[in-house]
């Protein structure tokens, strides 16, 4: 570590400055990839391994399940105990649950595999913006931020086309596998040219149990609402709805009574910061069942490959890497409560995904049936996530804008969740739906309308709760991270997520 400067200290121009942002794009980018690229590939995995529907939503969910009830803690590992130590961990394990996807013999290691990932992302995910804004000098960070965006969304862009020219050419398994050379760069570029940083402040104990009874009453929640279409109303879908309830008024009264909550309940005390996160689960909520729900139907039912569903959905995310920053201009010149109500009702224009039927792919077809659908969403998108990112920061004091920021990514990776759980359930959707173009398309039919109206909830919900003017423009927030989203992932990785411990 001779050759790199102190924390705080490094310039994106330097030789050292680009290897940091190159080992945290690399190590954001296994997380985003896993996101973007495993649902374009859940048909051929369930031809594959001869699954039901119930273990395909697993084979999502286990991941989301994880890495929402553990993000939190792995910030505040990183401050406590070195963030780029966290953060070379997480690659590490990401990497080694990556190659246990790849080998999984069947559907049950498959799940354990992924769910063993959330952990890994949990520690690397929010040390990879951290690391950014502990490294370099504060003139550069903004730029710094810049290029970890940008960067990022140009990963988000090409993941559904990488991860389907996966699964058609050498299969599914390397989607999982792509993540091992990765971390073989990542890891000794972290060692040998990041400098080490930790938060001085960071005391007391972790808040190891509220960790757990979050995870394990989105666990019992998400069981019993997976298992519900298969196993009807049985003792063990009743016991594991209510265990899970249970277990969330646990967690609620422990976070109340510890003296360092992970997830403190005064911070809700603003009304501006809890209706925004009302906001954020609405739309991530309807945008993890869109992207679960259309890739499957536009293989299954309309024929497409997989490289060409992953190519179909591309648009959404070209426009949110072209135009976030725009959009996040306009809502701190305006303030948040217009574009928080125009973009969601905008991205309720997925329903003309509902053109989408049996016929075989074409150009025309596409661009009649497809291409309207994505690029009013992506237009919705564009619209409403820089205002919401900018929005989550400033209904917080400066000095509780990581811990924010990770309640803010926790809602949106709990929402995803819990749509990808419910809707087919709600749908009506069987366990073998995914095999038959004629069932699924019914039941894409009844989803698509539910995901439409939680775009509208969210939409109500902002006009009549965001009532800061222009709370962007207080801050004057910028809305690079935004960008790096994509439209799967969280509006903005925890910059300093330890914020919500000790």
């Amino acid at each position: 570590m001779a050759d790199a400067p102190a924390p705080g200290e490094i310039r994106v121009a330097s030789s050292v400055g680009r290897w940091v942002v190159l080992t945290t794009v690399l190590g954001s980018s296994m997380a985003m990839l896993d996101s973007t690229v495993i649902n374009v590939a859940l048909p051929r995995i369930g031809e594959d391994l001869g699954t039901d529907m119930a273990a395909l939503q697993w084979t999502v969910n286990a991941y989301m399940l994880t890495l929402a009830g553990l993000i939190l803690l792995g910030g505040a590992l990183g401050d406590r105990y070195g963030r780029r130590r966290v953060f070379v961990v997480g690659v590490v394990w990401f990497a080694a649950a990556s190659l246990l996807c790849g080998i999984a013999p069947n559907a049950g290691v498959l799940i354990v595999a992924r769910a063993l990932q959330g952990v890994g992302g949990a520690l690397l995910t929010p040390g990879s913006l951290a690391l950014i804004q502990a490294s370099f000098h504060p003139d550069d960070r903004a730029r710094a931020v810049g290029l970890w965006s940008g960067f990022g969304g140009v990963g988000a862009a090409v993941g559904p086309f990488v991860g389907g020219w996966l699964v058609d050419g050498p299969g599914w398994r390397w989607v999982f596998l792509l993540n091992l050379p990765l971390a073989a760069l990542c890891v000794p570029v972290a060692l040998r040219h990041v400098p080490e940083s930790r938060d001085p402040a960071a005391h007391g104990r972790f808040d190891v149990l509220g960790a757990v009874l979050g995870a394990l009453a989105l666990a019992g929640v998400t069981y019993a609402l997976i298992e519900a279409p298969g196993r009807g109303a049985s003792p063990v879908v009743i016991g594991s709805a209510l265990g899970g309830l249970v277990l969330g008024v646990a967690f609620v009264l422990v976070e109340r009574r510890r003296a360092d909550p992970m997830l403190p309940p005064s911070i809700f005390r603003s009304r501006l910061f809890t209706s925004v996160n009302l906001v954020t689960f609405c739309v991530y909520a309807a945008l993890g069942g869109f992207f679960f729900l259309s890739a499957i139907q536009l293989q299954v039912v309309a024929g497409y490959s997989a490289l060409g569903a992953g190519t179909a959905l591309l648009p959404t995310t070209i426009l949110m890497l072209l135009f976030s920053a725009w959009s996040g201009e306009l809502g701190r010149r305006i303030g948040p409560r217009i574009p928080l109500t125009v973009g969601p009702l905008l991205a309720a224009g997925m329903l003309l995904m509902l053109r989408v039927g049996p016929g075989t792919p074409s150009v025309g077809s596409y661009v009649s049936e497809v291409l309207p659908a994505v690029s009013v969403l992506g237009a919705g998108l564009v619209v409403v996530v820089a205002p919401l990112t900018a929005t989550v920061l400033a209904a917080v004091d400066a000095g509780r804008a990581g811990l924010a920021s990770g309640i803010n990514n926790a809602a949106a990776r709990a929402a995803g969740l819990i749509a990808v759980a419910a809707l087919p359930l709600l749908a009506g959707m069987g366990p073998e739906a995914y095999r038959y173009a004629g069932e699924f398309a019914a039941t894409f039919r009844r989803a698509m309308p539910m995901c439409a109206g939680l775009l509208v909830a969210g939409a109500v919900i902002a006009w009549w709760t965001v009532r800061t003017p222009a709370a962007a423009a207080v801050r004057g927030e910028r809305p690079e991270c935004a960008v790096h989203c994509g439209v799967v992932a969280p509006p903005l990785e925890p910059e300093r997520a330890s914020r919500a411990g000790p």
